[in-house]
């Protein structure tokens, strides 16, 4: 298989959710012609809708203009079958976070398309090379980790499995840079780069919660440092029960006493902003977020029964802690090779995570900082 044969004109996006619907923009803006395939003919039909009406308000904020918005809306086109795609050169699979269900698409796939198809997943955390593996053609599957919401998030982690041919990650770079996003190459693991440091970033924010920290007082800390949101407002507007769900889903991870006060929330139906209630309270259209000392309460409660001795925790603590505990994970990241460099690690947490970016990076930061120690 050349390089040559991996000239990625013609693109398929599996999915007709938030994150498909992103996707699609994004090939489409990029002047790819786009296939679309959902098992839900109405959800596709809602979600072409949705296309049309974004591309209509970029058309009135002046970002686009009416012939511009005609013409990539006309690059899009709903399919009903997986034998539709059978000549496309490029797949990206974005559907729920759940490995059986992506493996089984992934053979449906595989057992239709031209060989020279790329295979993509949109996964966020799960194992590429899993996913390969029920394939014929291990050699062109790789995940294509686009960020929410897809057709404005600048960054887009490319994740290469064991056995991803160096064309094909060649390839996927230069669809990134013509659909004008910052990509960075990252090995296979849990979480890839970006959420598997998120992943210990949030954990010592919710344990913080149970050893005397409230949740306004740690987004405080960290939008005071200068992220765009702290990790408790960043859950509410994500949605608290998008891990929730999956922790059920995989029998696994409820029990952590780290997520008892998300248990508690999902419980009471607090799903975050969509809900009007998270770790925040949200009035009616509104996307404010107020403190809800019902949450405090909660908080409170959760932490006496885990048997937890409260103590006052300061911002200072709030973000040494949260800062270390990228920092950390960021050196394991790049000692296993998952990235390339600490550089990758800085690029993917200024574009995808909002890290601040008068601060010189995470990593330049955490590296200066372990050098005076």
């Amino acid at each position: 298989m050349t390089q040559n044969a991996f000239n990625i004109q013609r693109a398929a996006v599996i999915g007709a959710g938030t994150m498909g619907r992103g996707i699609v923009m994004s090939l489409a803006s990029a002047g790819l012609d786009v296939l679309w395939l959902d098992n839900n003919p109405q959800m596709l039909e809602q979600a072409q809708g949705v296309v049309a009406d974004t591309y209509a308000h970029n058309v009135r904020q002046g970002r686009i203009s009416e012939a511009q918005a005609a013409e990539r809306i006309a690059r899009i086109q709903s399919v009903g079958a997986y034998d539709d795609l059978a000549e496309v050169d490029l797949v990206i699979e974005a559907v729920f976070e759940n490995l059986e269900l992506k493996q089984f698409i992934f053979r449906e796939l595989d057992a239709r398309l031209k060989p020279a198809a790329i295979l993509a997943s949109n996964t966020s955390a799960l194992d590429i090379d899993a996913i390969a593996a029920v394939t014929r053609r291990p050699q062109q599957v790789l995940g294509l980790h686009f960020f929410s919401p897809a057709h404005i998030m600048k960054l887009l982690e490319i994740v290469r499995g064991a056995r991803t041919a160096p064309a094909v990650l060649d390839a996927a770079l230069a669809l990134g840079q013509r659909m004008g996003k910052v990509s960075v190459v990252a090995g296979n693991c849990k979480g890839f780069i970006g959420n598997r440091m998120l992943h210990t970033y949030v954990r010592e924010a919710r344990m913080m919660l149970l050893e005397g920290a409230y949740p306004h007082q740690v987004d405080s800390a960290l939008q005071g440092f200068g992220f765009a949101m702290g990790p408790f407002r960043m859950y509410d507007v994500v949605g608290i029960d998008l891990e929730w769900r999956a922790r059920e889903l995989a029998g696994k991870g409820q029990d952590d006493p780290a997520v008892q006060v998300d248990n508690r929330l999902c419980a009471l139906g607090r799903f975050g902003q969509k809900a009007h209630m998270g770790y925040y309270r949200y009035a009616e259209g509104s996307r404010q977020a107020e403190h809800d000392p019902e949450v405090d309460a909660l908080v409170l409660e959760v932490s006496a029964h885990l048997g937890f001795r409260r103590r006052d925790i300061g911002p200072e603590e709030i973000l040494e802690r949260c800062l270390l505990a990228l920092v950390n994970e960021g050196a394991k990241i790049l000692e296993e090779g998952i990235a390339a460099s600490s550089a990758d690690i800085d690029t993917v947490y200024l574009n995808g995570y909002g890290f601040p970016a008068d601060k010189d990076g995470l990593t330049a930061r955490g590296w200066r900082r372990s050098t005076r120690a």
